[in-house]
């Protein structure tokens, strides 16, 4: 008997160590599937886990968006207006790491969004598009406009 409990035992430690070690975490609808990318269930987009940490304009964060290689994938994007406002949730607030005197309202903690306003993919004329957290609207900027925006890369899990 106490031969059989000991083997229990062992097994149980072996099971929870492997549920540890390669163990994706989830909230609510997102699941981070590596640490270089999100999945949102509810409309099968990976995101990036983080934005790019720092103000950028239009054509870098689209620059960024493009080059980056989470999980080895190359067809990364930025993501359109529609897209970044499916993260917005104002019930769910926290300080904008940039300047926390503004509070952001994204659904998870899981995309770390480090400012207000991460760009969108979407143009006109001299004016790029991008979402702001803080108010959850879309707004237009000029796309040499650099103060709070972000770059974060999403892409269709197919």
């Amino acid at each position: 008997m106490k031969k059989v409990l000991a083997l229990m035992f062992i097994i149980a430690i072996i099971t929870m160590m492997g549920a540890t070690i390669g163990q994706t975490a989830e909230e609510g609808r997102f699941i981070v599937k590596s640490n270089e990318m999100v999945l949102d269930t509810q409309t099968n987009l990976m995101w990036a886990p983080k934005d790019n940490g720092s103000d950028i304009n239009w054509e870098g964060a689209k620059s960024h968006c493009e080059n980056y290689r989470g999980g080895g994938y190359k067809d990364w994007r930025m993501p359109t207006q529609d897209e970044l406002a499916g993260l917005y949730d104002a019930s769910n607030t926290r300080p904008a790491p940039c300047y926390r005197s503004f509070d952001i309202h994204v659904t998870t903690e899981l995309i770390d969004i480090t400012c207000f306003a991460p760009w969108a993919f979407e143009t006109k004329d001299a004016d790029a598009a991008h979402f702001n957290f803080v108010l959850g609207t879309r707004f237009w900027y000029l796309q040499t406009h650099t103060y709070g925006t972000r770059a974060l890369p999403v892409r269709s899990a197919k």
